[in-house]
């Protein structure tokens, strides 16, 4: 069957996937936001349900007052002996850790922290064996892809750090892994950056620890001389063996809001491209070295896309997240209305405000919501960061209420537009195109248009930062804010 690229949709950059039971698991990165590292499910590589995340308990992450895009970076998801293994970095302490469980949906462990530097580490599980992998610097300074032996029951380094590969010459070498197919051992990465320059570069050697010769074909796959091409960014991959024999490359990836517009709001998201293995042990990939648009893989099933979000078809402890650590006292979440309470705390801070967001997963649709409140603001924010994100809401004022539109671009906090309310009800609707958004409320029978604003600001070429944009609901003020209706709805 013939599949379409981005095969997970949105903000959920830096996978990797194992294989485990006949089925496939892969982890993304969640930087501040908590939950931590999403966690997906399938069974053809294609379809993948969100099931959980892997970071549920605040022992286990520290994200208190974690910058944006900071927190936890590239995790990496193995599989060994009936148990599961997460690694990743959290970098709001620059520790490396790993966790694991038995039950891939059940609870994970605490952390157990590693002592090798770097960030994007990995696990090799290999003839009894466990090395661990990252971007770091070895016991002489050294900095590249870094390799020591530890041991997986206590984190313990059993080798010191050893520098195993300086990549083929890009800048930024990042997102090492490492696998045991045939005789050798295959050591992918990516470099130039996960920006226009991305792409996947890999090197092999018939030792663990090396010496690793270099593809001579590197890149193996990069999208970055493709002018005019929608899909761009291709990098930071994970090798994977699909249920019919068939190899892929699961990796990131970003759309363009347009063929000539080179901002991307959504952020990095989750992309597949076949891979070959040539008779001399080699592999190349994709079509002449890049990612397209489709590829066939084989299977009779169906690529299926989830058009509609509600409070009531998804999961609040699986589809929607929060800024840093939640204050749960300020939540009351339920199928058909979301309880928000305020604080002091606004979205414009770097902490922990009332907020509660679905990652926007497309470029076309809108976005409805019945918001209530009591004093204060509350409503829907496009977030990027705590510095650029556009808000509708439902706010008081003087004897009686208002809504407004305030768009926030790096130091500019601009209310666009306010109108009066006849109460402190009104739907609050958004409707998305590739290149903004376009905001309006409804108040009883009256339609009132707040105005328009560009998508390419909240773009990480402007706000930078690893992130896309998240539809959040928030309170703020000290006041009780209801949300029905919910609806977000893609083309």
């Amino acid at each position: 069957m013939i599949y379409q690229n981005p095969v997970v949709r949105g903000f959920y950059p830096d996978p990797s996937v194992c294989c485990a039971d006949g089925k496939y698991y892969m982890v993304c990165s969640s930087f501040q936001y908590f939950p931590g590292v999403p966690l997906f499910e399938s069974s053809d590589l294609v379809n993948w349900k969100q099931i959980g995340n892997c970071l549920t308990r605040k022992s286990q992450v520290m994200l208190e007052k974690a910058g944006s895009s900071a927190g936890v970076y590239a995790p990496t998801i193995r599989y060994h002996q009936g148990r599961f293994y997460m690694v990743t970095t959290n970098t709001s302490v620059n520790r490396n850790f790993y966790i694991c469980t038995d039950d891939i949906h059940g609870e994970w462990s605490d952390p157990v922290f590693i002592d090798q530097d770097g960030i994007d580490p990995s696990l090799l599980f290999d003839d009894g064996h466990v090395y661990f992998i990252s971007n770091g610097t070895d016991e002489n300074g050294r900095e590249g892809i870094t390799q020591c032996e530890i041991d997986i029951s206590t984190g313990q380094k059993l080798t010191p750090s050893r520098h195993i590969w300086a990549g083929s010459g890009g800048r930024y070498l990042e997102s090492p892994h490492m696998y045991h197919i045939g005789d050798y051992y295959y050591l992918m990465a990516a470099e130039g950056g996960t920006e226009y320059g991305h792409m996947i570069t890999y090197a092999r050697s018939k030792s663990v620890w090396g010496p690793f010769e270099g593809y001579s074909g590197n890149p193996v796959l990069t999208n970055r001389n493709l002018g005019g091409f929608r899909i761009q960014g291709v990098g930071h991959g994970d090798l994977v063996l699909s249920p019919s024999g068939e190899w892929f490359i699961i990796h990131l990836g970003f759309r363009q809001t347009d063929r000539w517009m080179p901002y991307h709001h959504l952020g990095r998201e989750v992309f597949m491209t076949p891979a070959f293995f040539g008779d001399d042990g080699w592999f190349t990939a994709g079509t002449n070295g890049t990612t397209a648009e489709e590829y066939e893989i084989t299977g009779s099933f169906v690529q299926q896309r989830k058009q509609v979000y509600t409070f009531g078809n998804t999961d609040f402890s699986v589809d929607w997240c929060y800024l840093r650590h939640p204050h749960t006292e300020n939540y009351e979440l339920s199928s058909d209305m979301v309880v928000l309470h305020g604080t002091d705390i606004t979205i414009d801070d770097v902490d922990s405000p009332t907020f509660i967001g679905i990652r926007q997963t497309d470029m076309n649709g809108s976005i409805v919501c019945m918001v209530s409140e009591d004093s204060g603001e509350a409503g829907i924010s496009l977030y990027m960061d705590e510095n650029q994100h556009y808000d509708i809401a439902v706010r008081s004022c003087g004897n009686g209420h208002e809504a407004v539109l305030k768009l926030n671009i790096g130091d500019i906090k601009h209310v666009q537009c306010a109108v009066p309310l006849s109460s402190g009800c009104a739907e609050l609707c958004v409707n998305m195109s590739p290149l903004g958004y376009t905001f309006s409320v409804k108040d009883g029978e009256n339609l009132h248009e707040l105005g328009y604003a560009q998508s390419k600001y909240l773009s990480s070429e402007v706000a930078s930062g690893f992130t896309g944009v998240i539809i959040g609901l928030y309170a703020q003020g000290n006041n009780r804010a209801e949300f029905t209706g919910f609806k977000v709805k893609y083309e």
